[in-house]
């Protein structure tokens, strides 16, 4: 394990620093657009372009990996990256700002493919899942972290700006040096979302939900903040705190679906994220403490739908079409991703922020529903059918040998053989 930790240290860092830039510059976007007085309605908007470009990006920023290869690809990206950090303090304009977005999210995905699908490369069957917990360690820590560096300047001028695009030039410099040698790409066959859908209705649905619950917070809980009165040293801390909470209730939530039926353990968790939501739409009566509090509970139980819905859709999933079915449940999450914050924002502009975790209270409400009504139409696969679940990072972040979150399913995508993780 030691040798693999050192062949993919590297990798790790260069996307660290990625991540961490990333989660700076997504927070910062949405506190700038609030400074500048840009519509509700239009952020909603800017934010779901982030999730254009990466559902975009899913599907064809691979063949700039294949072109070229996994080194110069993440060069490529990471470079575009501290272009886009840069560029909105020049061309202060919500359409520029969109197309930006949606620039961003097409190279956030090629550097998800390439950095996943060399974490694959380089674990086998006996430490994969140990290699998706570090990487998975690094989404959570890089990402909460990089809400923390807002406190560092002003958000009204250009260094915040600036400190996200040295970060993303920076992350080039550890994969650039590195001395391992990148893995190669196969070809994929794709599987209909229909057909997906036939194969498992609640894996798909709770996949898009997820999209439209977690996107609509990345996008729109910088607004929700602002609007509410919270600083921007309180606003980064409720943003940390949302993002690492999402560190803490992975794992045991991702063991109790390996022993559970997970639509139970799917209900459970989307009802109290529900709950907690409404908390967190009453939290202005309560103070700061309460709001950091449940802002904790409901980052470490919303980022893990994706997980548990993504094992429970692989569960049914023919053992030769897992890569496909990790693929067509991205695009679901996508879809959600795209939709939910521009719904958001809308509802948002004509009630108020609090309206923001109303809906995503009755998102997730919805989807336990539907989970309920599932359970009356199918039975529980056995324990013994069961994949073991692995965390991905919401997701946006692990629990045995299946499970590869939002960005492993990416890897996915490059057509690499189920073999090693067949069981």
């Amino acid at each position: 394990m030691l040798d693999t930790i050192r062949s993919i240290f590297s990798l790790l860092l260069s996307y660290g620093l990625l991540l961490l830039a990333n989660g700076l510059f997504n927070t910062l976007i949405g506190v700038r657009t609030k400074l500048e007085d840009f519509p509700t309605e239009i952020i909603g908007v800017i934010s779901a372009c982030h999730f254009v470009g990466l559902l975009f990006g899913a599907n064809k920023a691979i063949k700039i990996v294949w072109r070229v290869g996994h080194i110069r690809a993440f060069a490529a990206f990471a470079s575009l990256m501290s272009i886009t950090a840069l560029a909105p303090v020049l061309w202060v304009n919500p359409y520029a700002w969109m197309l930006l977005r949606i620039a961003t999210g097409f190279c956030m995905a090629g550097m998800i493919m390439v950095t996943e699908s060399w974490l694959n490369a380089r674990s086998a069957r006996e430490n994969r899942g140990q290699v998706m917990a570090l990487y998975m360690i690094t989404n959570y820590l890089a990402a909460g972290s990089g809400q923390l560096l807002l406190n560092l300047a002003d958000p009204s001028t250009f260094y915040l700006f600036s400190i996200a695009s040295i970060i993303f030039s920076l992350a080039v410099v550890p994969v650039l040096l590195t001395q391992s040698s990148a893995p190669n790409l196969a070809p994929l066959t794709r599987l209909p979302l229909r057909q997906l859908w036939l194969i498992s209705p609640l894996g798909v649905a709770g996949a898009c939900c997820a999209g439209l619950v977690n996107a609509t917070f990345y996008g729109m809980g910088p607004v929700f903040a602002h609007d509410i009165g919270l600083s921007i040293q309180q606003t980064s801390l409720f943003m940390a705190s949302v993002v690492l909470g999402g560190l803490f209730l992975q794992w045991p939530i991702g063991r109790l679906s390996d022993r559970l039926d997970r639509r139970v353990v799917l209900v459970v968790v989307v009802f109290t994220v529900a709950a907690a939501c409404l908390a967190m739409a009453q939290s202005a009566s309560h103070g700061m403490a309460w709001l950091y509090g449940i802002g904790l509970i409901y980052g470490g139980l919303s980022f893990t739908i994706y997980s548990i819905s993504n094992a429970h859709a692989n569960d049914h999933a023919d053992p030769d079409k897992l890569v496909q079915t990790a693929s067509g449940l991205l695009i679901a999450y996508g879809v959600g991703a795209i939709a939910g914050p521009m719904i958001a924002a809308f509802i948002m502009g004509q009630a108020g922020p609090h309206a923001m975790f109303y809906y995503n209270g009755t998102i997730a409400a919805g989807l336990g529903f539907f989970a309920l009504y599932r359970m009356l139409r199918r039975p529980s696969v056995s324990s013994t059918q069961r994949l073991p679940i692995i965390v991905l990072p919401g997701g946006q972040f692990t629990a045995g040998q299946l499970y590869a979150a939002v960005r492993r399913q990416l890897d996915r995508q490059f057509g690499r053989g189920r073999q090693s993780d067949k069981e």
